[in-house]
């Protein structure tokens, strides 16, 4: 049982490729927020994409994460074995009338939002909400696939980011559920807001720290939480680690991952310290373990903006 006043965390990676050292930046962090309140801490893998989920990627991430020092509580869950749970989410919320269906596609999307009162870059501009009724009946029965969104009515979301601070926003009407391919049966699969909020609230997590591209779905997460009557975490999105280009790190970067730096003369102790320095939690980078940093974690220290990985 975590301790009185404890903040249960997670790291949640997706099997579709090794992690590379802003992934492993952010699970540092997730683990000290986490092990510093005397938190639990689980690993959940997020393998809902059968496309592009692979197993031996799952046992390099889990060896990655324990070689620079990171631990656990209990075996890993995976996401793709909870299907039941959120299917079963998923029809409550359809048989409650929460939800609508939708066809449009990615490009007739994009199309709606460049119009002129489109509603934003990312906010779905609600066109199959208010399709006819014979157009509707035509869909219908055209068995085309189709996602299933619901139906926020523009809500207005506020919340505090530990570190991003107060932030508010009008949610759109987001996916919760794919018909069709590649959905692995017919009933389909859960989209990534479902499925993260309710594995979540199963598992007991209570603080979540994760990267702060994830900030603008933060509202969208915050409301279903609260449709299903679940807890809702509270949240720290931390800056990401970008390539020398200003892009997301991502393998196009060179010597990424674990190994690469490993290959290349680094050690374990200086990777560690180098993950804590970019993120402000040591002065100069040097060799530190795990257990280092964690002694001398303080949220207040965290930078607020991204770090950069040169050549």
């Amino acid at each position: 049982m975590s301790q009185s006043g404890a903040a249960d965390g997670r790291f949640a990676p997706s099997p579709s490729g090794p992690l590379h050292l802003g992934n492993l930046r952010t699970a540092l962090l997730a683990w000290c927020f986490a092990r510093s309140r005397g938190g639990r801490f689980g690993l959940r893998i997020e393998d809902l994409d059968p496309q592009r989920s692979r197993r031996e990627h799952e046992a390099s991430m889990l060896a990655d994460l324990a070689a620079i020092g990171i631990d656990w509580d209990g075996a890993p869950s995976r996401q793709s074995e909870q299907l039941e749970r959120h299917h079963s989410a998923f029809a409550r919320l359809r048989d409650d009338g929460r939800l609508y269906r939708c066809w449009c596609t990615r490009a007739e999307i994009r199309e709606a939002l460049a119009a002129p009162h489109g509603g934003g870059e990312h906010a779905y501009p609600g066109t199959c909400r208010r399709l006819p009724a014979g157009e509707l009946r035509r869909r219908e029965r055209s068995g085309a696939p189709c996602a299933w969104r619901l139906d926020a009515q523009a809500q207005e979301v506020r919340f505090t980011d530990l570190l991003a601070g107060e932030r508010s926003a009008a949610v759109d009407d987001f996916v919760i559920w794919r018909e069709g391919p590649p959905a692995p049966d017919a009933r389909g699969l859960p989209a990534y807001n479902l499925a993260v909020v309710l594995d979540d609230g199963a598992e007991g997590v209570t603080q979540v720290v994760r990267g702060d591209d994830l900030l603008e779905t933060t509202p969208r997460q915050i409301l279903l939480s609260q449709t299903l009557g679940l807890e809702v975490p509270t949240y720290a999105h931390v800056p990401l680690v970008l390539g020398a280009d200003g892009q997301r790190l991502s393998k196009r970067h060179g010597a990424v991952t674990l190994g690469d730096r490993l290959a290349r003369g680094e050690s374990i102790g200086q990777l560690v310290g180098w993950l804590a320095s970019s993120a402000g939690l040591a002065r100069a980078a040097g060799a530190l373990s795990a257990d280092d940093v964690l002694a001398a974690f303080d949220p207040a220290a965290l930078v607020r903006s991204p770090a950069v990985l040169e050549p």
